[in-house]
């Protein structure tokens, strides 16, 4: 794990709090020093570190090398406190974000309660650098990739028969196969970070949806 990564857990814990807190405050400001960290980019989950990271290396980009961190924040209505950590009053670094459309409201406060900008908009939250998924990103990538190409990517990772017993539950038989497929993605820990990293790799540039294309082009 690089300076990065390691600042990255850092201030996941310092933002949660407890014993271990100051601590991890310490070993934040460090590594930011030391990493020469210059903007970190707050998204909603560990889907959506891995969709960001995954995009910037097809572009052939070293976010570490740029001093870039994705950080995730285990759920949009811990913003505040990362904002309070890592903006004007924190470390005073760079700020970016991606988020889901129903959570703005969060993000929006957020921003405005430390100073960074006012009456914000999603137009002006984009002037900031900060991006809203509709409804989410996963469903940014079914919609640019398609149900076909998404359905095959399932089928490289083994899973095809899990999904399509899935697709014949009871509750599930009145959905579209984007729902079916958007909730099954979200249905065992992890495996919504393994179809971000693969629907990434297997996205044709020319269709990036536009929340991650808009991110990347602003780091």
């Amino acid at each position: 794990m690089g300076d990065m990564g390691r600042f990255r857990r850092a201030v996941v814990e310092w933002a949660a709090g407890g014993a271990g807190a100051a601590a991890a405050g310490v070993r934040a400001r460090e590594l930011a020093d030391g990493a020469g960290l210059r903007t970190v980019v707050l998204v909603e989950g560990g889907s959506d570190q891995v969709a960001v990271e995954a995009l910037a290396a097809r572009q052939g980009r070293d976010l570490d090398a740029e001093g870039v961190a994705v950080v995730p924040l285990g759920g949009a209505m811990s913003i505040g406190r990362f904002v309070d950590l890592c903006g004007p009053q924190g470390l005073d670094v760079r700020l970016a974000g991606l988020c889901d459309v129903s959570e703005e409201r969060f993000f929006r406060r957020a921003l405005e309660r430390a100073g960074i900008g006012s009456d914000l908009t999603a137009g002006k939250l984009e002037s900031l650098g900060f991006y809203l998924c509709d409804a989410d990103l996963e469903d940014e990538l079914i919609r640019s990739l398609g149900a076909d190409v998404i359905q095959q990517v399932v089928e490289e990772q083994g899973e095809l028969r899990a999904f399509r017993t899935f697709q014949n539950q009871p509750a599930q038989r009145s959905w579209t196969v984007e729902q079916h497929l958007h909730r099954f993605m979200g249905t065992h820990a992890g495996r919504k970070a393994q179809y971000a990293r693969e629907l990434v790799a297997g996205l044709d540039l020319d269709r990036t949806p536009r929340p991650l294309e808009r991110l990347l082009a602003h780091l």
